[in-house]
């Protein structure tokens, strides 16, 4: 009679602190994972630069969908190709393809170039985070999966508080590009550091075919979506025709997606994950926090810029305290998971609280000191920080130790497609809005954002205090946007079929 295998025989025990294994992987990711943590709010604070220096205020944001586009793209074949080959050598052409672009990024003199450079730094930065969550998870068993998810959290804390105040500062006093060129040598330093990971593969893995056709697909129903959304951001009669011919492109290549995924033997969606309840409702849940997170960093800059008047460095200083409470959040979580097994009671919490802030903000932004707009950064940050470490531990839990790349691809993949759709909802809701409400208001509103919350003398005060009446309705809107993103998050931690692990 055979022998039953323990699934946990081969991890590594996180309390034998003389075993290397850990101690070994662990120091190594943590500068990968602060790379692909970081690059997404040192830029945050550049958008308004970036777009006075190149003049394409409507495209700014496709400077962060781009990268969200080619991470989302890129997270479930590292996850895959990680599984086949070994997460190690993967974490190498993640590394490469990440500083290659940062250069590239630094060196764009335009918004489409730009967002190129972007795009192939998604292509390595959609790896980082994977295949740093894989290795956690091949070698902690599953129970203490979730402090370990903490100390992850302690350096997403790092890395997002010094993103803002860092892209604050560079962008000050070198210039925007100089935030693409610090990823460089702190890339090369990542390159040494992953050269210290055991070179390892998972038995029993299936070997791994290319889906050149799902990649394909998958691109073109993302690609053509968020075009779609950005004609609809200028609300005019002529673009509606091709607005409309996109999103019936992006449709009927999600439908053909769907068929290819079903059939493909190494599909680049992993639609047998996707099919068990707590897989899918863990990851639809990881997309609607990236929306709302991601949404919010990427706009929150401008609002403080040119609502507020604040400058990039008092920018910088001011969403601190949202990255501070999303790591914080993430750490606490991890720890009260770690001791009790709950899992989805703190998402619940969580994200019910995040939305009463965006409601908040939408309601009474204007009326908020500085002190009270920081308090409530931090609050929505701490409360959107019960969310991804909890998410991790359930997919990786319910898929197995033969699929961890896979699942944590999946959260990834999720999470990033949650934040490009999102990000561009709420772009077309804001430009949207303003257009409806006063067309005066979007073209100054675009220059505002050009010049740092300075919309000229030409001006008379009357006329500038309309306007900003527009603009502050105009993002009356997209917070309330965000709220209803956590809202959906909340309704599927509500019915989330795993309670405790």
């Amino acid at each position: 009679m055979p022998i039953a295998q323990d699934p946990n025989k081969n991890l590594v025990d996180p309390s034998d602190t003389k075993f290397p294994g850990f101690l070994t992987i662990f120091p190594s990711i943590m500068l990968p994972m602060f790379l692909a943590v970081v690059d997404q709010t040192i830029v945050a604070t550049a958008l308004p630069a970036i777009a006075a220096g190149t003049g394409e205020v409507e495209r700014v944001s496709w400077i962060v969908v781009g990268y969200l586009i080619a991470s989302t793209i890129a997270a479930p074949i590292y996850g895959r190709l990680g599984d086949a080959f070994g997460r190690r050598r993967l974490m190498f052409v993640g590394l490469a393809f990440f500083i290659l672009a940062s250069l590239l990024c630094a060196i764009a003199p335009t918004v489409e170039l730009l967002t190129l450079a972007r795009v192939l730094q998604g292509l390595g930065g959609g790896g980082l985070m994977t295949l740093s969550q894989a290795l956690i998870g091949e070698s902690i068993p599953p129970r203490e999966r979730a402090r370990y998810q903490g100390y992850l959290a302690a350096i997403a804390v790092s890395a997002n508080t010094f993103g803002p105040v860092a892209g604050g500062y560079l962008t000050e006093h070198f210039g925007w590009q100089s935030i693409f060129l610090i990823n460089i040598p702190i890339g090369l330093v990542a390159v040494v550091l992953t050269w210290r990971i055991p070179s390892r593969r998972a038995a029993g893995q299936q070997p791994w075919q290319p889906d050149p056709f799902g990649l394909v697909l998958f691109t073109i129903f993302v690609g053509t979506t968020l075009l779609a959304l950005e004609q609809t951001q200028h609300v005019n009669l002529q673009a509606l025709p091709v607005a409309g011919a996109l999103f019936a492109a992006g449709l009927i290549a999600l439908v053909l997606l769907v068929r290819q995924e079903n059939r493909a033997a190494s599909p680049l969606i992993p639609v047998s994950l996707l099919r068990q309840p707590a897989i899918w409702r863990s990851d639809a849940m990881a997309a609607f926090h990236g929306a709302a997170l991601v949404s919010l960093i990427t706009f929150a800059p401008v609002y403080l810029e040119v609502v507020r008047g604040s400058t990039p460095s008092e920018t910088g200083l001011l969403l601190v305290p949202l990255t501070v409470g999303i790591g914080s959040g993430s750490l606490i979580t991890g720890r009260l998971v770690h001791k009790t097994g709950w899992t989805t009671l703190f998402p619940i919490i969580g994200l019910a609280l995040a939305t009463a802030v965006f409601v908040v903000l939408a309601v009474w932004a204007p009326d908020l000191d500085t002190a009270e707009f920081a308090w409530l950064l931090l609050g929505s940050g701490l409360f959107m920080g019960t969310v991804m470490g909890v998410v991790q531990v359930m997919v990786q839990s319910a898929a197995g130790n033969l699929r961890l790349g896979e699942a944590a691809a999946s959260v990834q993949f999720s999470r990033s497609i949650g934040a490009a759709f999102g990000t561009a909802l709420v772009a077309t809701v804001l430009f949207a809005v303003l257009t409806i409400r006063n067309p005066e208001a979007a073209r100054v509103f675009a220059i505002m954002v050009e010049h740092a919350g300075n919309a000229g003398p030409a001006l008379a005060p009357d006329q500038r205090a309309a306007i900003q009446g527009d603009i502050t309705m105009a993002f009356r809107a997209a917070f309330l946007l965000m709220a209803a993103f956590t809202t959906g998050g909340f309704c599927l931690a509500v019915t989330h079929p795993l309670r405790r692990i």
